[in-house]
């Protein structure tokens, strides 16, 4: 980790922390660090999803009186599969802290 390295404004200070920490452990290209941005985000988005669900309940009456689902059980939902994906695409699932995640090979024709 460098000196310089800060999390992005934005997010949750615990997200936050995270985010330092793994820039600290791991190798990180400049492309690696978007992309756990974007996990970090989807992370943060996912809780703020959890927590409208913990306040309104999973789901409402429409105009109908018929049962939906409110929409943040979607928008948890596919946080969730960003924040996998992103850390799947990172090897973060995978690596030690003191092996750097696999790098994308270009392809030799």
């Amino acid at each position: 980790m460098t000196p310089k390295t800060k999390a992005p404004k934005h997010l949750r200070p615990e997200t936050a922390a995270w985010y330092v920490t793994v820039c600290g452990e791991y190798q990180l290209e400049d492309h690696h660090r978007r992309l756990l941005r974007l996990a970090a985000e989807a992370w943060d988005r996912c809780q703020q999803a959890r927590q409208a669900l913990a306040d309104n309940g999973m789901v409402y009456t429409d105009r109908f009186e018929a049962p939906r689902a409110r929409p943040e059980v979607s928008i948890e939902r596919d946080s969730r599969i960003a924040f996998s994906r992103m850390i799947r695409e990172l090897g973060l699932d995978l690596a030690e802290p003191e092996i750097k995640p696999p790098t994308i090979q270009p392809r030799t024709r």
